[in-house]
């Protein structure tokens, strides 16, 4: 009976969700410098006449609403699969260096050798996967442990960002592009775009689904998953390669986009549980919905302006990482 409650709530929860995701959508594409009806834009979509609705909705809004949901979701999978390897609701790809990885593969290919930015996608992710091995070869000491992880994360963070810093300063005059890629932005995102990151979030999402139960059995502890015959350093590997690349497929068309990684699989876990195959698909339609609500109040609260969608998930995601570090810090103390 407590599992069909539980399925029952699931699927509540999944349900309003989707329904968020469709009125976001909708309004989504209605707002913005020119404000239209939904009756006029399914009128201008449905009729193939190249009018101003058509262009503005087809090739501007509709990629950017795609792109704001597949980010969204991509890193709320790869935070969650963290936090699962960490063993701590506190671990995210911007924190513990993955993203940092992709970043600066991405800002070294933008600044150094623009003529390769196709091969940024490609790139980042290699950035972000060496990252992973660097923070796993300095937490390695008979086994990894998840508290050396995340201090190699964050020193492995630091480095790179002082390596970024310095690569801007030498490159003062060319940080236009650089510069909108650091705040993480979905501006001028085109159809191009959206069908490469559909290929990879659809693979990152595929490989993330299927690590469900890994990510079950870590949460156990290792004592326990070592007894149910798994080699836990075997999976903290995989788990975190599949989060590598989901984080890096964002990286390489967004920038960097904090914090998602860290709020949305918290507040999946307040409405579903720590069971990851409730926990994951929620936090897959919640990423999407807060990203996209984070995208559409960064370019419509100010008229004329456009926040990047990094810049407002900072300004929102920064507090409640406070707020979680004095909870966890009340609760630890208890």
């Amino acid at each position: 009976m407590k599992k069909e409650v539980s399925l029952l709530k699931v699927g509540g929860v999944s349900l309003v969700l989707i329904v968020c995701l469709v009125v976001l959508s909708l309004v989504t594409l209605s707002i913005g410098t020119a404000e239209y009806t939904i009756p006029q834009i399914v009128d201008a979509l449905l009729n193939k006449d190249d009018g101003p609705i058509r262009v503005i909705v087809l090739n501007l809004r509709l990629p950017r609403l795609i792109m704001a949901i597949e980010v969204g979701a991509c890193l709320a999978v790869a935070g969650a699969l963290l936090q699962s390897v960490m063993r701590n609701p506190l671990a995210d790809p911007g924190i513990i260096g993955v993203s940092a990885g992709a970043v600066t593969a991405a800002t070294t290919v933008l600044l150094l050798f623009p003529t390769m930015i196709s091969l940024v996608p490609l790139l980042s992710f290699v950035g972000a996967a060496l990252a992973c091995v660097l923070i796993y070869i300095l937490a390695w000491r008979d086994g990894v442990d998840p508290v050396r992880i995340i201090l190699s994360g964050v020193a492995i963070n630091t480095v790179l960002g002082s390596y970024n810093s310095f690569l801007q300063m030498l490159n003062a005059d060319n940080l236009a592009n650089v510069l909108v890629f650091l705040n993480g932005s979905l501006s001028g995102c085109n159809w191009e775009q959206v069908y490469v990151l559909t290929f990879y979030a659809g693979l990152g999402l595929i490989l993330g689904f299927c690590c469900i139960k890994n990510a079950n059995i870590l949460q156990l502890g290792d004592e326990m998953a070592k007894s149910l015959g798994i080699n836990v350093n075997w999976v903290r590997v995989l788990l975190s390669g599949v989060a590598a690349f989901l984080a890096a497929s964002t990286v390489s068309v967004a920038g960097m986009i904090g914090f998602i990684g860290l709020v949305v699989p918290h507040i999946a876990r307040m409405m579903v549980g720590s069971d990851y195959k409730a926990l994951l698909p929620v936090s897959t339609l919640l990423g999407a919905v807060l990203l996209l609500a984070a995208d559409t109040l960064g370019r419509t609260l100010i008229p004329g302006m456009e926040i990047p969608v990094g810049i407002i998930m900072a300004a929102t995601g920064g507090p409640f990482f406070l707020y979680m570090l004095r909870k966890k810090g009340k609760v630890s103390g208890s």
